[in-house]
């Protein structure tokens, strides 16, 4: 008779920390890495990461040229990743939920507000990218006569993969993982005999030199755009969603293991897709994926195209579940499966938009440069309060009180005025096909926005914290704020 109780209260459990802001409690949490190895894996397993790997090519950078930025970027990148990672399993919250800790409960609502609409442009952006994909498939099937034009069958489609991604994403995490246990593993059988047929019998040029002189400063500024866009700041573009899973795994797993689970799950399929759309490049010339595709595998299309569809939702599922997470940090009072749909109504507006593009290598580098950079400012300030100012500091429950009730200032200067300032440098060090600053512009086109803005909102923060004594500030309210709990 308990057991049965028991049960639905665990369920209960579940069903509010997945609607409502909570703390994941730990029996609702898992012991197993699994889930955390496989949404990682599946979130990019996508056909973004061969873009991103053939415009390294495309750029002039030769082929183990690339490659090389694009692993030493990501071990880096990774690393990062992996810190945020271990924050979540600490905590048990949202990553956008404990920047109430830091920014403030009103200051949050800029970090907040701007993950949500990245997370709409992200769902966006890999939708649309799988279109022309599936457009190539039809053609090899000869239901189309071209891969251009189409705008309304490939508004369809999108709309179409869209729906799958609502459905998938609003059931929450529990959901989410086992999509990605259960279909990442054939999509990967696939992608191996993808990459043999690739790599073994298409005359793939390994030896493919870059057409830049080395050394040059077009050379220099080639290599930081491929490690903004797919080295160093593909790590960082994940920085704000790090939390939202790993707040479902128990504080008895070692941290160690998680932060191998997580940071491989990244680093695998990146690394390992970068390669392969560098390496077709070489051949074709093109970084449009409906184009690799016919130029590359011909009758091989029909299944590798059918089962790449997976890529985009894989990713987006997780998307759209951080965005509710996101939008639910502004105090908005909307049920969450609500703001799913809509989330998804809104990013297929957005596939609408991209579809009268047509420069992709531009458009994704632009993209990247942006995510990455405002991604790593956050991060910045979010790493040094939590690593330095409240390092021993574990429970952080008090975000969730009613505004006015819990430890935590309405807003907090320090944590805006480092984040804007970081925000600012990082605009300034930019160089990509929508920002030209000032010092990247000096530098002769070389991009380092991750660098300069994370470096100047972590160290302009650290100062500021130090000099305002917000770790004892915040000692002294807490223990206020728990007595006034007591109290009531």
């Amino acid at each position: 008779m308990a057991g049965p109780a028991a049960a639905r209260s665990a369920t209960g459990a579940r069903e509010n920390v997945e609607d409502e802001l909570r703390v994941v409690p730990e029996h609702a949490k898992t012991t197993s890495l699994w889930g955390q190895f496989w949404v990682w894996f599946g979130a990019n397993v996508a056909p973004i990461n061969w873009l991103l790997g053939a415009l390294g090519v495309q750029m002039g950078l030769g082929l183990w040229e690339t490659f090389a930025v694009i692993v030493v970027g990501n071990l880096i990148g990774m690393s990062v990743f992996g810190v945020m990672v271990l924050l979540g399993q600490r905590t048990g919250l949202t990553g956008m939920l404990l920047g109430r800790r830091v920014f403030g409960r009103f200051g949050n609502y800029l970090p907040s507000l701007i993950q949500s609409f990245v997370v709409i442009g992200w769902c966006a952006v890999n939708t649309w990218v799988v279109l022309d994909l599936v457009t190539a498939l039809l053609m090899k099937l000869s239901l189309v006569d071209s891969i251009a034009g189409h705008f309304w069958l490939k508004a369809g489609i999108g709309g179409v993969i869209m729906v799958i991604q609502v459905v998938v994403s609003l059931f929450g995490y529990r959901c989410i993982s086992t999509f990605e246990k259960w279909t990442v593993p054939p999509t990967v059988a696939i992608l191996v005999v993808m990459t043999i047929a690739a790599w073994g019998f298409m005359g793939v040029d390994w030896n493919a030199a870059g057409t830049l002189p080395g050394g040059t400063t077009d050379h220099i500024a080639a290599i930081s755009s491929v490690m903004t866009a797919i080295g160093i700041g593909w790590g960082f573009t994940w920085l704000t969603y790090a939390c939202d899973y790993s707040r479902f795994v128990s504080r008895s797993v070692p941290r160690r293991r998680l932060f191998g689970a997580s940071a491989l799950g990244q680093f695998i399929p990146v690394c390992w897709l970068g390669l392969l759309g560098a390496t077709l490049a070489t051949k074709s010339g093109s970084i449009d994926p409906g184009q690799l595709i016919v130029d590359n595998f011909g009758a091989l299309a029909i299944p590798v195209l059918l089962l790449v569809i997976h890529g985009p939702i894989a990713t987006n599922i997780l998307n759209i579940y951080s965005c509710t997470q996101s939008v639910l940090c502004l105090d908005v009072k909307v049920n969450r499966r609500v703001l799913n749909v809509g989330v998804g109504v809104l990013a297929w507006l957005g596939v609408l938009l991209f579809l009268g593009i047509s420069n992709i290598g531009d458009t994704l580098d632009g993209w990247l440069s942006a995510v990455a950079g405002w991604t790593a400012v956050w991060g910045g300030v979010m790493m040094v309060h939590f690593l330095v100012v409240e390092r021993r500091r574990d429970d952080f429950a008090l975000v969730l009180n009613p505004k006015g009730r819990e430890g935590v200032p309405l807003v907090r200067w320090q944590a805006l005025v480092a984040f804007l300032a970081g925000l600012a440098m990082c605009w300034a060090m930019s160089y990509g096909s929508v920002f030209h600053g000032p010092i990247a512009a000096a530098m002769g086109g070389v991009d380092l926005s991750w660098l300069g803005g994370m470096a100047t909102s972590a160290l302009l923060y650290l100062v500021l914290a130090t000099a305002t004594g917000i770790g004892r500030h915040d000692d002294r309210a807490t223990s206020s704020a728990l007595s006034g709990e007591a109290r009531r």
